[in-house]
């Protein structure tokens, strides 16, 4: 009875094994980039920009928002275009990320980063608090990216930012990948905007964000139903490195695929915090080889290193040995 329960899902190995072909891709086809790091860079600041796109960083984003004060918000929409035109990226993905909807000034910075001759790869929209924010957006890159001879759909991520964003969330990623259907544009993750959140809340905020604890679990149950990366909170103290390490690993433990990033010297520990270890890799790739060998001999259910070893077990092997190539593919 027992052996027989063990046994039934590995005996239909051909048909979830297919299922997870199938699963792979489409976590692909929405992960095609890493974003381990996710860097913002004032787009009013020529200089950082340049300093930026020669570094070894998986996400440039150009930030027209919280970074560029007032009575600066055109000319940082301007360079960001420029940037996008004239700078040689390497392997970093360029993105930008626009004013909020509230600001009024969205549509200006849409207007401006794509009518560049080069589009960025990705639009970041900040203070996303309702499915409203999503059908807003989609009108305006449909309007304006249907202009353009696209290779590839442009990437976007949102941010949430308040408790009535986190409580929409569900919502706001299943209306966003509904839109993506048929649409130059293609939702691929979400951002936890844990300043504005925490103002809103009433906490303090701790360099530990301790007291972020349920949301940013909620975040990562959510996303992950609905196959989106998700990027971390940032990390404050830039100079504090071994803290920084700390909360990067504990946020790859929730299931973090990345974190916000705001200074050049975190990029290295964050990458290597959301990256599968030599030895988790090794684990994984033989895992996948025993798995392959035992389905060609029939045996079903085996141990591998003392463990039993199911369907998800073999699932969470293939996701490493996968994110594994996709970083390989980057650099």
């Amino acid at each position: 009875m027992i052996g027989s329960i063990l046994l039934r899902p590995l005996l239909q190995a051909s048909k979830w094994m297919a299922a997870s072909r199938n699963t792979s891709r489409v976590i692909r086809h929405r992960h095609s980039n890493p974003r381990r790091s996710f860097m913002y860079v004032p787009a009013c600041q020529d200089k950082m920009i340049r300093k930026a796109a020669a570094m070894d960083v998986d996400c440039i984003v150009m930030d027209c928002e919280d970074a560029v004060a007032l009575n600066r918000k055109e000319e940082a929409r301007s360079l960001a275009a420029k940037a996008l035109d004239e700078f040689d990226f390497g392997r970093s993905e360029f993105s930008v990320r626009v004013n909020s909807i509230g600001s009024g000034l969205a549509e200006a910075d849409l207007d401006t980063v794509l009518h560049a001759k080069r589009l960025p790869n990705m639009i970041n929209l900040p203070k996303v608090q309702k499915e409203e924010d999503v059908m807003w957006l989609s009108d305006q890159l449909k309007k304006r990216l249907g202009q353009h001879q696209l290779s590839k759909k442009v990437s976007l991520t949102l941010t949430i930012e308040s408790p009535l964003g986190l409580v929409n969330m569900k919502d706001i990623c299943k209306k966003g990948l509904e839109l993506s259907e048929n649409a130059p544009f293609q939702l691929e993750g979400v951002i936890f905007g844990y300043d504005d959140f925490s103002a809103e809340v009433g906490v303090e905020r701790t360099l530990e964000v301790s007291e972020s604890l349920v949301a940013r679990q909620m975040m990562v149950i959510i996303a992950k139903a609905y196959g989106l990366q998700t990027i971390d909170v940032v990390f404050t103290e830039f100079k504090d490195l071994m803290g920084l390490r700390k909360q990067c690993v504990e946020a790859a433990k929730m299931g973090y695929t990345g974190k916000q990033v705001i200074h050049p010297s975190q990029v290295s520990v964050v990458q290597e915090c959301f990256s599968p270890s030599k030895e988790r890799v090794q684990w994984a790739t033989k895992l996948m080889a025993a798995f392959q060998e035992h389905q060609q001999s029939g045996k079903g259910a085996f141990t591998f290193q003392g463990k039993m070893v199911d369907m998800p077990v073999f699932l969470q092997a293939q996701s490493i040995v996968q994110l594994k190539e996709f970083i390989e593919g980057k650099t």
